[in-house]
């Protein structure tokens, strides 16, 4: 599948907040935002006229589409499953997008960015209630297990990962067990438990145009 490979700090910028795409880097002076949070582009100093409401939530698409690194059109067919579930259409889209497995894995502290623990679970070193599955998009459930295939823990990337685990903060409806290299789906995160700067009302009501 398509996937954007340009320079990620731009997409920073142009969302006027930190998308947390360059894992460690976006903790520290380096990141763009700290340096330059302004649009990029030689128009990005000029004083902008008003953001209509159209502008405004397509804004808030991009910058959830950008957080949780994900296309449009699968973007679009998580929100259409978002639509089919009891409850407010906004609240399920963040939680279908938080249940996919590339950004549990991310949130468990086995990739230090989205991106790379997209590419950890296309590599095949996951374990989802023992079994390798390599799909980012595989939608996990309450009570699943996470691991690290117990024969790649010794690589040196993972053991560059098992020394930051320790120090790991995990959401509460997440459980880490860091010695073992693993996590458990307590329950589905309610929006009170996600930490996302996201109002996912504008996003619903862009589709409903």
């Amino acid at each position: 599948m398509a996937r954007y490979t340009g320079p990620v700090c731009k997409l920073c910028r142009r969302e006027g907040m930190k998308l947390f795409l360059k894992g460690e880097r976006c903790f520290t002076p380096k990141c763009a935002i700290e340096r330059r949070n302004m649009p990029p582009g030689q128009h990005g100093l000029r004083r902008r006229g008003k953001v209509s409401d159209y502008g405004l939530q397509l804004r808030e698409k991009q910058k959830a589409r950008r957080y949780y690194g994900i296309l449009e059109r699968q973007f679009h067919r998580h929100f259409e499953e978002a639509e089919r579930l009891p409850g407010a259409t906004g609240e399920n889209l963040l939680r279908l997008l938080e249940m996919r497995l590339d950004n549990l894995t991310y949130r468990l502290g086995f990739g230090s960015s989205r991106a790379e623990a997209r590419q950890v679970v296309r590599h095949g070193h996951i374990l989802v209630n023992g079994h390798k599955v390599d799909i980012p998009s595989y939608m996990c459930k309450p009570g699943d297990v996470i691991a690290v295939r117990e024969d790649h823990r010794q690589s040196e990337y993972f053991k560059m990962v098992g020394q930051t685990l320790m120090r790991q903060d995990v959401p509460g409806w997440l459980q880490l067990d860091a010695r073992n290299m693993s996590g458990r789906v307590v329950t589905q995160p309610n929006r009170t438990d996600l930490d996302v700067s996201i109002s996912e009302q504008l996003i619903v009501e862009f589709y409903s145009r």
